[in-house]
């Protein structure tokens, strides 16, 4: 894990400057606060987090002072316990709506079918379409992010085109999914159509940036509805993570294998042999991902402490000034967060995430004797600055995924908005449906 406590003096050195660079971009989108833009078919609301991610990477991607790869991987190690807490931040919303997630129980089950085959009914004939090759079935398979390489490589290996088009969504969706996510959910938030639980279940994508993102629009939408919508949205997300390896393995991919042999037909043989052709390239290029992506390891002491006073700092100016419930909140996220991580190590067969999750959910519930207390203090640190410096270090990180995106060429891109957007939409509308039928 790139937060392990071994000693990585390297990475802890390179801290300081991108800590202070966060920090004073954080600061000020929180700041400016949100924006919200009328078009002809609604409104969108543009948040801080998204100021701070487009900040970030206009930083990373700038010449006049370029932000090196070390210090780029620095950033890109913080987000992953950044994750942590906002995961944690999202269960104390978990607790008190569990009576909601338990009637809406077989709805929040149904919708997974959008999360997880919608990107193969409308992204892969697209990727057809556009001639993509093989690279079509690991593309369009999945939006689950980090499992998908693992079932990919498994199944085709990987130097496969397959494998390639794992890594080309994988880097889309770095750049650009949460961007995407929050103006598309922000658009159909505002269009009041559909119920604010369904349109939180379709933005559990399996993805922690993209749901956090999508979720801030919704929540904005319904603000009377916030707490049920983040506890929904946080359920969901974690079911999709959860589902999306089994279901990968044994439906989504060999589905989407046999759906591009359906369509491509006898040109199917071809594009074996050209793929076949092009191994060395693919390696290459899996190569050139692996050392973008590759992480510096960060004490984890170091990583929460300057974790939480960003966090304190964004926090304050949501809440219009800092105060002892900010700090205490704070306190709780991350004794929580560290009682996932030793529960973890423990077990080795569940991850952090389930572990927050849940000790999480069960604190904040009626049933817990300290509930009563650890909710206000846990809800006075406002969610969306959380996310404001998540997505503020992953923009921080992203210059060195550019490279990548132009290699991977222009498809990618409409196929990717067309995987999120079926991903997303295709969710909510079973959800809708599913509500509906039980009431």
């Amino acid at each position: 894990m790139s937060t392990s406590a071994a000693p990585a003096e390297p990475g802890a050195r390179r801290t300081l400057p991108i800590a202070a660079l966060a920090l004073v971009i954080a600061l000020v989108v929180q700041l400016v606060g949100q924006v919200e833009i009328g078009l002809g078919i609604g409104s969108i609301i543009i948040f801080p987090m998204v100021w701070g991610l487009v900040l970030g990477l206009v930083v990373s991607v700038q010449r006049f002072k370029p932000l090196g790869a070390d210090l780029q991987k620095v950033a890109s190690a913080l987000v992953g316990v950044a994750v942590m807490l906002l995961v944690a931040r999202l269960a104390f919303n978990i607790g008190p709506s569990l009576p909601t997630l338990v009637r809406a129980g077989p709805a929040l089950l149904l919708q997974e079918i959008g999360h997880l085959l919608g990107t193969v009914a409308l992204a892969l004939p697209l990727a057809v379409l556009l001639r993509m090759g093989r690279a079509t079935i690991g593309a369009t398979f999945s939006l689950d992010r980090e499992p998908s390489f693992a079932m990919v490589s498994e199944k085709y290996g990987p130097d496969s085109d397959q494998y390639r088009g794992v890594l080309a969504m994988y880097v889309f969706g770095t750049l650009f999914g949460a961007v995407f996510i929050t103006l598309l959910t922000s658009l159909v938030a505002n269009w009041r159509i559909f119920d604010p639980l369904a349109l939180a279940m379709g933005a559990g994508v399996g993805s922690g940036s993209m749901m956090a993102a999508s979720t801030a629009s919704i929540a904005n939408a319904y603000p009377a509805d916030e707490e049920a919508v983040l506890g929904m949205a946080a359920v969901s997300n974690l079911i999709t993570t959860v589902l999306g390896v089994y279901v990968g393995i044994y439906l989504a991919l060999p589905l989407a294998d046999r759906f591009y042999r359906l369509l491509t037909g006898d040109r199917d043989t071809a594009a074996a042999r050209a793929g076949e052709s092009a191994s060395a390239g693919n390696r290459a290029f899996r190569e050139q991902v692996a050392a973008a992506s590759a992480q510096v390891a960060l004490p984890l002491w170091l990583s929460l402490g300057v974790l939480t006073v960003l966090g304190i700092g964004t926090a304050s100016i949501a809440a219009g000034a800092l105060s002892w419930e900010v700090v205490g909140g704070y306190a709780v996220l991350l004794a929580l967060v560290l009682l996932g991580l030793l529960l973890a190590k423990l077990s080795r067969k569940i991850s952090a995430i389930v572990w927050i999750t849940t000790v999480g959910a069960y604190v904040s519930s009626p049933w817990f004797p300290g509930a009563e207390v650890l909710n206000p203090l846990v809800k006075s640190v406002d969610f969306l600055s959380i996310a404001t410096v998540m997505l503020t270090l992953a923009g921080l990180s992203l210059g060195k995924d550019v490279p990548l995106l132009r290699r991977i060429g222009w498809k990618i891109i409409p196929v990717g908005l067309v995987a999120i957007t079926a991903s997303f939409l295709l969710s909510t509308v079973i959800a809708e449906f599913a509500l509906g039928l039980w009431g």
